[in-house]
Order: C-alpha cells, then sequence, then structure tokens
C-alpha cells in the first residue's frame, strides 16, 4: 500500500525552487492551502509563477492564502481569473512589479483538467471578440510610475466551428501543466483518495491533476478502507504528497466576506435598504426588479456584486434553481449568523446556504454547465452596455483590473443575459453607451439592461425603452443616454 504522507512542511516542499510554476486550489480563501502558502514563505523562493483564480485577499492589514506570496514579493508572473480584495498585488500590477495573464475563469478550470488528460489545448467560445483573443490585454505595466503599459497580450489562433447547430467562432487556449499542484482537503487516506467540504472542492480538484507534483494539506487523515469509494472526489492516482494540518490549523479557516440574515420581528429577511433614492431605484431595488425577469423552472447564474442581491426578491410563485460559479446547484440565501460556514460560500465568496437537494461539484463541472449551454438566465453587473448589447464588466484601463472572474463564459454560455448597473457613472457619464469604450466583456450579449432609471430591452431594431423607474421621466432617461433607443408604446 503506497502511503503518500510527509512528516512536516519541508517535506511536503521538497524539490520546489526559484522560478518554477504552480497551479493552487481554491476560490479567495474557500479551499485555500494555507498551511501550505505560508510555509513557502519560509522557503524564501522567487520568480514563481503562480494559477489560481484569486490572488489571495487581504482582511484589515492580514494577507491570507496567496496574498501572502505577494506580500512576500516571491511572485514574478500571476494567471487568474479575478483580482479581488488583494490591494498589494493591484499595486505591484499598475506598479510593474508583476506580469498578470488574466484568464476567464472557466478557461482557467478547463487549462487545469485539460492539462491532466494529456489534452495540449483546446477551442472555446469564452473571449471571443474581446482581448482575450483578439491581443490587448494589460499584462505588465513600467516600472518608472508612468502608469505606462509596456506589455499586452497577443493575438490568439481562432477558428470557425458548427457545433450543436451554431456556427460561430472559438478561441484556441493552451492547457497548463505545472512543476507543482498545492491544494487543500477535507479528508484523505494515506493513498491519497480526496474528499472535499462543500464549496471548498472548487479549483482543488482541477488542480490535483495538472501538477507534476501535487500536494495536499488535509484537515483529516482517515486510515486506508475508512473513505467510501462512492464518496472520493479525486482518487489517489493525482496526488503525490499528503500533511496532515493539526487540528488547530485544520480549524483556522476565515471567512472572506461574513454576510448573514437576520430574522425581524415580522418574519421578513429580505436586507433592509437604506438608500432609496427620491428618484430611480436603488442598487437593492434593481436587483429586485431583476428578479421579475425570471422565469419558473428556470437554472439561473447570479454573477457578482449586485446580482447576488436578486437571491432575495424571487417571487415566491416561481421555482428556480441558482447556479453559483464556485460550484453549487440550488444555492440558498445568507445564513443565520450562527450558521455562518468558511467551507459554504457563493460566486462573491459571501456565506451561503445550500438548499435541499442541492449539489456541490469542482470548478470544471460548474463551468461545463455553464459553457455547455445548461443555464437558462445570467444576471451580471456591468460597467458599459452599448446599445447594440455588448458588455464590458471586468476593468478600467490604468485604474482598476478587477479581472474578468466567469463573466466572459456566463455570456457566451447562459441562453439569456440579463444586465444590471447604475446608468450613469460617478464622473456623470452615462454608461448607456452607442459602443463600449472599455474593455468588452462579449458583444451582442445582453438581451435586457435594468438600469437605476429605467429597463432597455435589446431587440433586432435596437434598444428599446420599456419601463420608467419610479419618478423618471422621459426626459430624465433621454438627458442620461448617450444610445439611440426607441420607447415602447405606454411608457
Amino acid at each position: 500500500m503506497p502511503n503518500k504522507v510527509v512528516k512536516d512542511i519541508n517535506a511536503a516542499l521538497e524539490g520546489l525552487e526559484d522560478n518554477m510554476s504552480m497551479a493552487v486550489g481554491g476560490f479567495g480563501i474557500c479551499g485555500n492551502p494555507l498551511v501550505l502558502l505560508e510555509g513557502i514563505v519560509g522557503t524564501k523562493v522567487t520568480g514563481l509563477e503562480v494559477y489560481s483564480n484569486n490572488p489571495g485577499t487581504q482582511i484589515d492589514n492580514q494577507h491570507l492564502g496567496l496574498a501572502l506570496l505577494f506580500n512576500a514579493r516571491q511572485v514574478a508572473k500571476f494567471g487568474g481569473s479575478f483580482i479581488g480584495f488583494n490591494k498589494e498585488f493591484e499595486r505591484q500590477f499598475f506598479a510593474g512589479e508583476l506580469e498578470v495573464d488574466l484568464i476567464p475563469q472557466g478557461t482557467l478550470a478547463e487549462m487545469m483538467r485539460s492539462g491532466g488528460a494529456g489534452i495540449p489545448a483546446f477551442y472555446t467560445a469564452s473571449g471571443v471578440d474581446t482581448a482575450r483573443s483578439d491581443g490587448g490585454l494589460p499584462e505588465r505595466y513600467s516600472s518608472d510610475g508612468s502608469g505606462t503599459l509596456v506589455q499586452e497580450s497577443k493575438p490568439k489562433e481562432t477558428r470557425e466551428f458548427t457545433f450543436n447547430g451554431k456556427t460561430q467562432k472559438y478561441v484556441l487556449e493552451d492547457s497548463l501543466v505545472t512543476d507543482f499542484s498545492l491544494l487543500r482537503a477535507w479528508k484523505a487516506d494515506p493513498e491519497g483518495n480526496l474528499v472535499f467540504r462543500n464549496t471548498a472542492g472548487n479549483f482543488n480538484a482541477d488542480a490535483a491533476k495538472c501538477g507534476n507534483i501535487t500536494v495536499v494539506e488535509v484537515e483529516h487523515m482517515v486510515e486506508s478502507g475508512e473513505l467510501e469509494p462512492n464518496d472520493i472526489d479525486v482518487p489517489g492516482i493525482f496526488v503525490d504528497r499528503l500533511l496532515p494540518l493539526t487540528p488547530e490549523q485544520a480549524a483556522n479557516k476565515q471567512i472572506e466576506r461574513p454576510t448573514y440574515r437576520v430574522k425581524s420581528d415580522n418574519g421578513d429577511e429580505r436586507p433592509e435598504d437604506l438608500n432609496i433614492p427620491d428618484k430611480g431605484w436603488s442598487r437593492l431595488q434593481i436587483a429586485e426588479r431583476a428578479a421579475q425577469e425570471l422565469q419558473d423552472g428556470e437554472y439561473v447564474n447570479l454573477g457578482i456584486g449586485m446580482p447576488t442581491a436578486v437571491a432575495n426578491y424571487v417571487p415566491k410563485d416561481i421555482d428556480i434553481t441558482l447556479q453559483s460559479e464556485n460550484g453549487i446547484l440550488k444555492t440558498g440565501p445568507y445564513p443565520l449568523k450562527e450558521e455562518m460556514d468558511p467551507d459554504t460560500i457563493n460566486a462573491g465568496k459571501e456565506c451561503a446556504t445550500i438548499l435541499p437537494g442541492g449539489s456541490v461539484f469542482d470548478s470544471s463541472t460548474s463551468f461545463t454547465m455553464i459553457r455547455g449551454g445548461h443555464v437558462n438566465t445570467a444576471i451580471l453587473g456591468a460597467l458599459e452596455v452599448s446599445q447594440n448589447g455588448d458588455i464590458a464588466n471586468w476593468g478600467i484601463p490604468g485604474v482598476k483590473m478587477k479581472g474578468m472572474g466567469g463573466a466572459m463564459d456566463l455570456v457566451k454560455g447562459a441562453q439569456r443575459v440579463i444586465a444590471i448597473m447604475d446608468h450613469v457613472a460617478p464622473d456623470g457619464s452615462s454608461r448607456i453607451r452607442t459602443e463600449c469604450t472599455l474593455p468588452l466583456t462579449a458583444k451582442g450579449a445582453i438581451k435586457t439592461v435594468i438600469t437605476s432609471l429605467c429597463v432597455f430591452d435589446i431587440t433586432e431594431d435596437g434598444l428599446v425603452l420599456k419601463e420608467l423607474a419610479p419618478n423618471v421621466s422621459k426626459e430624465d432617461v433621454a438627458e442620461n443616454t448617450e444610445a439611440e433607443y426607441t420607447v415602447a408604446e405606454g411608457v
């Protein structure tokens, strides 16, 4: 019987050297190999090339997960989908200290899965007609403090395929094989069989398969034969080393965005809205209006930010299933405070619940649902939407580059995409534009736009104003809208 258990952190990380590549499991800090990453800081290795969904996070002045490596200046290049809440990472990026490869979330999961499966590259619709396929993504800024972009991504090969009755363009993406993979498991046996818990599985199963050396920190080691074969998430053939955690290490899991609901005396558990304007909709009211677009029997994905609030307003007379891209079907509302669980989060890294009949799964399975067209509706936040349905929602060059997350996958895979947003930017400019000026997420993907002022449908005949928010006039919309549009009867 193979025994893959190592005695300490030094044995777990043996062979890790300067300039090596790593795939790291986790979604934010949920399922992140926190102990192994802390151990890497002690090795003093530098020049690492790291692939993970997020570059760790900062809570106050605390650096957690991968943020430890950036704080210690050990990473030369990062490939991931969402920058999240790591201010030091963003500072290093714009200061020219770090090379960054911004990757759609589903593409990153497939890069890991395919690399582990011996598939050198694959075609995907995600990122087509954007800077991901056409080139021009910011990769490195000047180190002289000028904010000048000195390195951009190069164009990728594209090709048309007719798939499932639809002819469209696809972009060729290289798969990923790394020197090391680091992950965290809830349970493992000495054979290397792994079990994850709730949403802590996320990228861990995919990362396990693409590393030449896969190292796992384990919360609960069990004897061979104790794990039910049907419950195993990753078979031991993919695992090389197991580092058992102490009970204190296993329990030391923080929550990135602690969120919970409070039961009121009248039984109303909706969020309290303290920002209702005299004219138009508040952000929570936009979410409530978006919920009215949902239809009975749908599978619905809610993007991070404003869209996650839609879950609080689903009409009681319809039955929908919320899909969370980090690995849940039947995502429920926020838990009560005493029910918060660091292993159960939604795509916004907020505390969540899983409703009866729900299921959990790894990231590549989640994006099989999304990219395979099994999600009926996606609701996404947006920075800009054009009159022909183009959407830009992931970054402002030189100012903020949060990354596209799963948006590039959702706009191509979901059957219907709704954008919800503020109608005007902080500088007073219109966000409903003739053409998007910010980096695109997709062309022609949006069918409905719900803003703080109104609701637009995007039809074959163009943008159509179909509803006004409370106390908003048609003149208000015209004054704040750059795009050309028509007005539906009765508005």
